[in-house]
């Protein structure tokens, strides 16, 4: 839902930009860490304020997973440390926060300390950060109270249209998204029954996931502790000749390396030739494993899900990508 009122607040003067928009005055474009920083959470906490909202709801949470890419160097934990009761396992999509710890999360991003998240009160209020102290915030009222106090405070508050970086539905041939429900569960179980899967790709967040091993007895296990509204890739299960699955490493490119080791563990690592002695070396001691290409659409599971909220609803927004058997699945389940 686009809500009526978006503002881009910052330091940055309107009257310092090009004819193309692009500041050219003198302000960073890091975080201070102190007061100016400090008016961009206050002014936050007014618009919510004015739009009477006083907790947030996390939406397409993320962390960095190959590289960061923000401005100032990354910290342990991604800024989320201290900041939920389940530690950084409480950071998940429609995860319900304080706006207390909501500014927590925004001044996080603020510093780029690696994790990002929108921040929403459904139909209401939206708030989040883009690149180089860009602060988008959404409401359904017009906040002039928050807008004369965001000015008080030596901020810039500008009218846009809509946000940059608010959430786009995708329109993948208009599949429906598969939902983690009993049905998918139970052709899962027969899956592993039958031998044609083996384990479970499990994203939390966007750029984090974590890998199940699947066997007769450990399927009921794995559902109890997917993250909420995590997606999930159904993969077969790994080989246990070593030699062939490294036999089978291209000369260069980037590869996915997954093994279970001795302990029962599931790694994987993203590498490219520059990387691949070491991918060796910790594979070759592994009970079993598997290579795939880390290029999208080449290397493609048997099936996929995101899982619902606990009274059945999908309300996640992200989407997995659709596979054969998912478009199967789809025709058989219209658009619901």
């Amino acid at each position: 839902m686009q809500l009526p009122y978006v503002y881009r607040v910052t330091k940055y003067d309107p009257a310092d930009r090009d004819a193309h928009g692009y500041y050219t005055g003198s302000e960073d474009t890091v975080s201070d860490h102190g007061e100016v920083e400090a008016s961009y959470l206050q002014a936050v906490a007014a618009f919510a304020s004015d739009t009477g909202v006083d907790d947030l709801a996390v939406r397409e949470p993320q962390v960095p997973s190959i590289a960061h890419f923000g401005v100032e160097p990354p910290v342990d934990g991604f800024g989320l440390d201290g900041l939920f009761p389940a530690g950084p396992a409480g950071f998940y999509d429609g995860a319900e926060v304080s706006l207390e710890i909501g500014l927590q999360l925004v001044r996080a991003m603020l510093r780029d300390n690696g994790a990002w998240c929108r921040l929403e009160a459904a139909g209401t209020f939206a708030v989040h950060v883009g690149w180089d102290q860009y602060l988008y915030i959404s409401s359904s009222r017009p906040c002039e109270e928050a807008l004369a106090h965001t000015r008080e405070l030596g901020l810039f508050a500008e009218r846009l249209d809509a946000s940059p970086y608010a959430f786009e539905a995708e329109e993948e041939e208009h599949v429906t998204q598969r939902p983690g429900d009993d049905d998918f569960w139970a052709e899962l179980r027969r899956a592993v029954a039958n031998g044609s899967a083996g384990i479970l790709e499990e994203t939390y967040l966007e750029g984090a996931s974590r890998w199940h091993h699947l066997d007769r007895d450990t399927v009921d296990t794995v559902r109890a502790g997917v993250a909420p509204r995590a997606r999930m890739a159904v993969w077969p299960p790994l080989s246990s000749d070593i030699d062939a699955v490294l036999d089978a490493l291209p000369a260069d490119g980037l590869v996915e390396g997954v093994w279970r080791d001795n302990d029962g563990r599931i790694h994987s690592v993203i590498a490219d030739e520059t990387a691949f002695p070491e991918l060796t070396a910790r594979m070759r001691s592994a009970r079993a494993a598997r290579l795939q290409s880390a290029y999208a659409g080449e290397s493609v599971p048997l099936f996929t899900a995101v899982m619902p909220d606990s009274d059945g609803v999908l309300r996640a927004r992200w989407r997995t990508e659709p596979t054969p058997s998912d478009r199967d699945w789809a025709l058989r389940h219209p658009r619901r």
